[in-house]
């Protein structure tokens, strides 16, 4: 293993109880879900590449360096394949790390799992409970250690959850990982839950919360900016509560919610924020494209593509975050931009463009191909001038020349799509007909119980969904196609877009904010509205947050520069970012100055973190940043004023956190002029305002004292002409 352990999670202090109970976790190798679907009819989601490393191998190695000793791996969809995999892998001969796997065929729900393993009899204390779907870095040790403090002082406190800071999209109201935005009620000082709800009621901006939550809880702080990382620190009795109460079937909906309710038992979860590590479960194809960014980002370090830690080929990393595996085949012509990777033996033709893409091993990728923000798996064929916009193609696949993949798009195992076609954006493709009974989210995707990974099987579990399989008339996919183009279901337009690989549609950011914006109107009208995430004490004034603003400066400006900084990365189009800028700027109730500066910070950040050698190569970088972006620059600086503050925000920069720009100020100052950004009168009215100053005061006036006296003359003789 090339992982170094975070350091052993050993919390007990009695040497004897340590050897008795090693660390154990339990890992869900089932979501008991159908979000990735067609995909996982054929192979469990556990088994699918992320960043072309099996999802179970970045848990199951998270793991084993925070210092868990025994894995319980339970399986039931797809089961055979992956108890398969980790009998060949090497999981099953690592030195104390010991892997089980439990199988089960009856299954549908997590409850039903914990319930089978308390059956087992093989928990023996606190373990750690996470499905194979979760990345992650963090240590153990410190949540561990507060769970076990907490139970030596109440018993009734039977589970820690880990959650992370993550602010959801006040546009769409979901997270960054494409789940639904979260409400959670926190006591400040014990860190106990209090209230945990997924789907609250958005209309003006309000949730229900019982009358006695707040009478009996002196402080309670009110969420809807914390991830819950799906990572629960338990004690063994919550297996007997699960077998106690066959209701309880999901993990949130069911056993957390109802123990937040049971006041009888008066059992008691906790949570542990985590601040600089990393923790994330990949819930939906559009947290599988967030987690796969952040994992080539490397904000998951060390289970990163270029340091070996399980299964994963070495990997060469270069610059600006491309990964180049071994024996690659690259045409001179061919391009591949920012944050790709591309795996072993794959071939690339004659100008193709790959940019912020993953690219399995053994591909063949023809000439004038286009692949953008997508996930090509191993062994695909793409022929000369296909297009691929944000797209997932499993394993097999093979695209004929000129047929263009819109955005979304899901194609399963060794679909065949025929030339010059269009698959429609978020198409599911699939050499399965589409199931004629819809599962609800608990049941299972239960497709074969056969070994492998559906390569020489096919027909017998299409047999066992649908009967005899026939591939789709050429008209359908295309001269030569094959594979059936699932339908979308009712009222599941919506899931699509909002759950998929590709970025929202403009449209929908546009209908949403006018919501947003109507609601507003709403609000203004009413002022007994709860802050989104605020501590809140019976008898407290709510006025009582005027010190705060600071804070809340600082946070805008850091979610500005998010925002920019993914436009930057994933060439996201200027009038789609104002619609995000502008949510943001009315969620926090700022100025069109305050996100003209935000947004100046943002650019030029990036152009002192963008490699340099020389004082001329840093202007050189704020001058095509400047270019790129203008148009967003322009648009939240239309006034004097708003110019203003991007002039005193560059001062800001120049004498505290970039003091490197300091001496191209004025040269700065006349790009920004020359680029029609700031106008004259705002150049001319800052400086005249610092006339009085101090003299420490007036740097940068006395910097551009050239350029400025330059500007009056000629204002002076354009009122001459006049």
């Amino acid at each position: 293993m090339g992982v170094q352990r975070k350091g052993g999670t050993r919390v007990t202090e009695e040497p004897e109880e340590l050897a008795r109970h090693p660390l154990q976790a339990i890992l869900l190798a089932d979501s008991f879900t159908t979000k990735f679907r067609p995909i996982t009819l054929e192979r469990p989601k556990v088994l699918l590449p992320l960043v072309n490393v099996p999802m179970i191998n970045y848990t199951l190695a998270w793991l084993e360096s925070a210092g868990v000793e025994e894995v319980f791996v339970f399986c039931c969809a797809h089961s055979r394949q992956v108890i398969d995999y980790l009998e060949k892998s090497e999981w099953f001969s690592q030195p104390n790390f010991t892997v089980t796997t439990i199988e089960s065929h009856n299954s549908i729900s997590a409850g039903d799992a914990l319930r089978l393993i308390y059956e087992r009899n093989v928990i023996h204390g606190d373990f750690v409970l996470v499905s194979g779907d979760t990345v992650s870095n963090m240590s153990l040790t410190q949540a561990i250690q507060e769970h076990k403090e907490r139970r030596k002082k109440d018993s009734n406190a039977v589970m820690t959850m880990v959650i992370k800071q993550s602010k959801p999209s006040p546009i769409t109201h979901q997270s960054r990982l494409g789940t639904d935005e979260l409400f959670m009620a926190i006591d400040p000082q014990t860190k106990q839950l209090l209230y945990y709800e997924e789907k609250a009621d958005h209309i003006k901006g309000f949730i229900s919360l019982d009358n006695m939550l707040l009478a009996d809880n002196p402080s309670i702080c009110l969420h809807n900016d914390k991830q819950d990382c799906y990572i629960d620190i338990c004690s063994s009795e919550v297996l007997s509560l699960f077998t106690d109460n066959f209701d309880y079937q999901h993990l949130r909906r069911h056993f957390v919610k109802g123990l937040l309710v049971d006041d009888i038992m008066g059992y008691k979860i906790f949570t542990y924020e985590i601040h600089s590590s990393y923790a994330a479960r990949i819930d939906n194809y559009r947290s599988y494209d967030t987690i796969s960014k952040d994992i080539i980002q490397r904000w998951t370090y060390p289970f990163v593509p270029d340091v070996t830690f399980f299964a994963n080929s070495a990997t060469k990393v270069e610059r600006e975050g491309m990964y180049r595996a071994p024996e690659i085949e690259q045409s001179r012509s061919a391009q591949m931009g920012p944050f790709t990777v591309v795996g072993k033996g794959t071939r690339i033709g004659n100008n193709s463009k790959i940019s912020n893409s993953v690219i399995g091993k053994n591909c063949a990728i023809g000439s004038n191909v286009s692949i953008v923000g997508s996930y090509v798996w191993d062994d695909v064929t793409i022929e000369d001038g296909c297009e691929l916009r944000h797209a997932i193609v499993c394993d097999g696949v093979i695209i004929k020349s000129g047929a263009v993949l819109e955005p979304g798009v899901v194609l399963s195992f060794k679909v065949v799509i025929g030339q010059q076609f269009v698959v429609p954006a978020y198409s599911k493709v699939s050499l399965l007909q589409q199931p004629t009974m819809q599962d609800s989210d608990e049941e299972l995707e239960y497709a074969d119980s056969n070994s492998g990974i559906l390569d020489s099987s096919i027909s017998g579990t299409m047999d066992k969904l649908n009967g005899e399989m026939t591939s789709e008339p050429a008209s359908e996919l295309g001269p030569g196609g094959a594979g059936y183009v699932w339908s979308i279901s009712e009222g599941g337009h919506e899931d699509e877009w909002r759950h998929s690989v590709a970025p929202i549609p403009a449209e929908k950011l546009a209908e949403a904010m006018q919501a947003i914006e109507d609601d507003l109107e709403l609000l203004n009208l009413d002022g007994s509205a709860l802050s989104p995430s605020g501590e809140l004490k019976p008898d407290s004034n709510s006025n009582d947050s005027e010190g705060d603003d600071d804070s809340r400066d600082d946070t805008f400006e850091k979610e500005v520069e998010a925002t920019f900084l993914r436009a930057v990365h994933e060439n996201i189009k200027v009038d789609d970012i104002i619609l995000e800028m502008n949510s943001l700027r009315l969620s926090c109730n700022m100025t069109s100055a305050d996100c003209a500066g935000a947004i100046f910070y943002a650019m030029m950040k990036l152009a002192l973190e963008t490699p340099h050698p020389a004082a001329g190569e840093l202007y050189k970088n704020v001058a095509s940043i400047v270019s790129t972006w203008q148009k967003l620059l322009k648009f939240y600086a239309r006034e004097i004023d708003d110019q203003i503050e991007v002039i005193l925000k560059f001062e800001e920069m120049c004498l505290e956190s970039a003091k490197e720009f300091s001496p191209t100020f004025s040269q700065i100052l006349h790009l920004l002029y020359d680029k029609d950004i700031l106008e004259e009168d705002a150049i001319l009215r800052w400086a005249d305002e610092k006339k009085d100053a101090e003299e420490s005061d007036k740097v940068f006036v006395n910097q551009s004292e050239k350029f400025i006296q330059w500007l009056k003359e000629a204002s002076e003789e354009e009122s001459e002409d006049n």
